[in-house]
């Protein structure tokens, strides 16, 4: 092994592998080795901590950012772990289009090819897996790394470069393994092990080092003597050599002493000299004899001196021993150490799908046969009142729409089924699809039971505590609990509501505590009454009675409303509370009105409630109601599948016993509305700000222009 100053399995690392086992240990920074060396001579009791003071993590020498410290802290606390790195980037404005942007790569992963990346990006975008990409190239020169990546108009540059960091090895994972071989076998070592052993080897070469340096000095003051005591009897050394008949004979007179009297012999037995001392003076040049190279010789034998007395006090002093090894890794990392390379930072490094997925408007659809989808609303154009609406999903023969809902991509969605258990999804899991197509069945998403049957899908931010959950029952039973309860929900589901049986959930709403609830019966009948009258309960409680059903009815929808006072007899309700919402109320016949809140009379919750809507032969029953405000929109869809979305000011505001106006024509007399949602007024704008009406394709999925354009608006009561 070579005697090297610095941890060379650390600054430099080392990737093998053997039979059953295998080294993978990143570059680390000569500069900070060195400190946590330094630092463990100072202090051998030195803890993780303080290494990681000086050692932060590996720093690779093409550079990038390292995500975190928690894989590499695992490696350094127990041999395994990981670090995950991904390329420094930054984004920059097209000067030749003000309004795009282009991502420069200036720095790259541990042993990423340049060339093959490019490749590999070239290839997700032909094949549609990355989008918003325009143009890719490699500027790269003798300056340094420049790869640009440049995007579409309007392109999010945030989620391309997440794309692009979860897609590609622009963002890789090192593994860390720190296998080494100690005394002949091989050890997962940690770091602070390995730092140890670096500082044992160091020990043991700078011991046997010094050991070398007093052997050589010792021999080497050893002739100095030798010359020392010529000089001295320089004489009789020059006599003896002159009468010797051969070297061997001349040699034989130094070690022998002959040179000088017995007496002095007797005195001095080094003056019997050794034969290297013997040949060293046979061997001296005359020019030594001279003045200044006798001092010459005692300067150097007295330094000599000097080196053997330090070289001993070495090798008999541990703490002089350290020091000298401290010394050289300072000289070391003075000499050779550079700043970091490898930026960290304090981000993990796991990429959400929020991160790669934009927070878009979505329409969420579900068949009655549980095919379920998103679509983005854009894909949806909007239409005067009455018009005869747009196919939005193909659906199987005897299978239609039942179900959607505006949402965004990002939100949870939480699924509740007729027997009172809730599953969670986010949305962004849900098939993206045109909105002609069908989508995937609900089973393929999450764990519905086989009795199940879907009837409450719900979409949320947040789960506060303050706020609650209430459910509605078919037979008007009503709950309240905390929204908290269901903020964890397992993958196999989670009991919300306990269901007796021949009673099902049609509706959950989310409340602040202190609101009004409206149920909605399939009759026309409804009731307002306030929601303090329903205590908190359990999550898995049956709940109150919230409304007394006449024969043959069922609450077919509910909605919580800010409080509103109650009307005195006689007196008309104010139109100023249209701003806090009004009931739009729609039929299967597809007839609907919008009525003030206030028009229902508030009562205890347990009424029998008022008439909400004419109910009949020319209405059919009620399907739902939702509160909407000025300037919001609404999407009906019918049996066989035809959406309409509206303004909602295009609905004229009507008593609440009336008739209705007619909302969507629909295709067929056995067709009937089965579902609505409401579209807040910032959705509406979408399409307002340019003069388009555009349609979406039944067989393709792709927009095409509208065939029969604009309705004209009806007013039918």
């Amino acid at each position: 092994m070579l005697p090297t100053r610095f941890p060379n399995l650390l600054v430099n690392g080392s990737q093998g592998i053997a039979v059953g086992m295998a080294t993978s240990i990143p570059p680390h920074n000569l500069r900070e080795c060195c400190g946590a060396l330094i630092a463990l001579i100072d202090d051998p009791a030195l803890g993780l901590d303080g290494i990681m003071a000086h050692v932060q993590g590996p720093d690779f020498p093409g550079g990038g950012l390292m995500l975190g410290t928690e894989g590499v802290l695992d490696a350094y606390r127990t041999g395994r772990g990981r670090c995950v790195v991904r390329a420094k980037s930054h984004v920059e404005q097209i000067k030749r289009a003000g309004d795009r942007e282009q991502i420069v790569f200036t720095e790259l992963p541990y042993q990423v090819n340049k060339a093959t990346l490019l490749e590999k990006i070239a290839e997700l975008v032909h094949e549609k897996k990355i989008d918003g990409i325009s143009d890719l190239r490699d500027e790269s020169d003798r300056e340094g790394i420049r790869m640009v990546v440049e995007l579409k108009k309007g392109e999010s540059s945030d989620i391309v470069l997440n794309n692009l960091y979860q897609q590609t090895q622009l963002q890789n994972s090192f593994p860390i393994t720190m296998l080494c071989i100690v005394n002949g076998q091989p050890r997962i070592l940690t770091l602070r092990e390995i730092l140890k052993e670096f500082i044992g080897f160091r020990r043991e070469v700078v011991t046997r080092r010094t050991l070398f340096q007093l052997r050589k000095a010792e021999d080497r003051h050893h002739i100095l003597m030798g010359l020392k005591i010529a000089l001295d009897f320089l004489d009789a050394v020059i006599k003896l050599i002159r009468a010797a008949s051969s070297p061997d004979e001349a040699k034989e007179g130094l070690m022998a002493g002959r040179f000088a009297t017995a007496a002095q012999l007797k005195a001095r037995p080094e003056l019997a000299l050794s034969d290297k001392q013997a040949q060293a003076i046979l061997d001296m040049r005359l020019q030594r004899l001279t003045g200044l190279e006798r001092e010459k010789i005692l300067e150097e034998l007295a330094e000599l001196e000097k080196t053997i007395a330090g070289l001993k006090a070495i090798l008999d002093n541990d703490s002089l021993l350290m020091g000298v090894i401290r010394e050289e890794f300072q000289n070391v990392s003075d000499q050779f150490g550079n700043d970091r390379m490898t930026e960290i930072a304090a981000f993990s490094g796991n990429i959400r799908m929020e991160d790669v997925v934009p927070d878009e408007e979505m329409v969420v659809t579900m068949s009655k046969a549980g095919y379920i989808k998103r679509t983005a609303l854009v894909a949806y154009r909007r239409q005067k009142r009455g018009g005869k609406g747009k196919l939005g999903m193909k659906t199987k023969d005897e299978d239609f729409v039942e179900r959607l809902f505006l949402t965004k991509a990002h939100d949870t969605l939480l699924v509740y089924t007729d027997r009172g258990y809730a599953y969670a999804l986010k949305v962004y899991d849900l098939p993206e699809a045109a909105a002609s197509t069908r989508g995937k069945h609900i089973k393929n998403l999450i764990s519905l039971k086989d009795d199940e049957k879907v009837v409450t899908l719900m979409a949320l931010r947040e789960f506060p505590e303050e706020n609650h959950l209430v459910f509605a029952t078919s037979d008007g039973t009503v709950k309240k609990t905390s929204l908290s309860s269901y903020a964890n929900i397992r993958s196999n589901g989670l009991i919300a509501l306990n269901i007796e049986e021949g009673n099902r959930l049609v509706s959950v709403r989310v409340s602040t505590g202190n609101q009004q609830i409206v149920l909605i019966s399939a009759l026309g009948k409804a009731i307002r009454f306030p929601e303090e009258d329903i205590r908190a309960m359990g999550r898995t409680a049956t709940g109150v009675r919230g409304m007394r059903l006449g024969a043959s009815d069922e609450i077919v929808d509910m909605e919580v409303a800010e409080p509103l006072p109650d009307l005195e007899e006689g007196e008309e309700p104010d139109e100023s509370t249209a701003a806090h919402g009004m009931l739009l109320t729609v039929t299967e016949k597809g007839y609907g009105k919008r009525s003030l809140l206030q028009d229902y009379r508030l009562q205890g919750r347990g009424g029998t409630g008022v008439i909400n809507i004419r109910a009949g032969v020319r209405n059919g029953k009620v399907v739902g109601s939702v509160l909407v405000k000025p300037s919001e929109g609404c999407l009906l869809i019918s049996q066989e599948g035809m959406v309409i979305r509206f303004n909602i000011d295009e609905v004229r505001k009507t008593g609440r016993a009336a008739m209705g106006v007619r909302l969507l024509n629909l295709a067929s007399e056995t067709d009937r509305v089965v579902g609505l949602a409401k579209i807040d007024a910032s959705a509406q704008a979408l399409d307002e700000e340019e003069d388009l009406d555009l349609v979406v394709d039944a067989e393709t999925g792709n927009p095409a222009p509208s065939e029969d354009g604009v309705q004209q608006k009806l007013d039918l009561e």
